[in-house]
């Protein structure tokens, strides 16, 4: 793993790896049929993975001023993205995706642990978590004066809400953490 000095990096430096980013997520979750991006923002992922990997995507933000009003999917993709509060998926059923998703969207949650254990919830079983973060100590904690998380924590929290094998890696110059979990085969909680 090639770490990086935070001042070598160009300031427009996310910017510049956006859509690796989205390929890589695309990528890893290749195998999934179901997926939830919770705190999709402008569900600018949530439509790249229903348009590219063919995926029923649900996108999900707390703020209704993110989510495009205006903004004409393709028909033939199967998004749908909501204004709803994650902590509270009633209208999902339990073991009803495959995947969730939740990128740059941790930091910003007040109530990560009920959030974590909705995602958990609306799994299936064998089903992956994937949160792509900004790490503490990253680039993006200059720019935007953010808290972010160490990968310990990162991991913990996946550990506490119940995920197994979780695994925590450093990408992109070690600018990008990259979490990912999965719900038990047999339910342990």
């Amino acid at each position: 793993m090639r770490t990086t000095k935070k001042e070598e990096l160009p300031s427009d430096f996310y910017e510049r790896i956006r859509s690796k980013i989205q390929r890589r997520i695309g990528r890893t979750l290749r195998l999934a049929g179901r997926v939830a991006d919770l705190g999709c923002g402008d569900c600018e992922l949530a439509q790249y993975l229903a348009q590219n990997w063919r995926q029923h995507v649900i996108g999900i933000d707390i703020s209704d001023d993110t989510i495009p009003k205006d903004r004409h999917y393709d028909p033939n993709v199967d998004l749908h993205c909501i204004h709803h509060n994650a902590q509270h998926l009633d209208f999902m059923k339990e073991a009803s995706m495959d995947a969730v998703v939740m990128k740059y969207a941790l930091h910003e949650m007040t109530y990560r642990h009920k959030i974590l254990r909705e995602a958990y919830r609306i799994l299936r079983p064998g089903g992956t978590i994937l949160i792509v973060e900004f790490p503490k100590g990253s680039l993006a904690q200059d720019l935007w004066n953010e808290n972010y998380f160490t990968p310990d924590q990162l991991r913990n929290m996946l550990e506490k809400a119940g995920f197994c094998e979780v695994r925590v890696r450093l990408p992109f110059r070690s600018q990008i953490a990259w979490v990912q979990g999965w719900k038990p085969m047999v339910n342990a909680q």
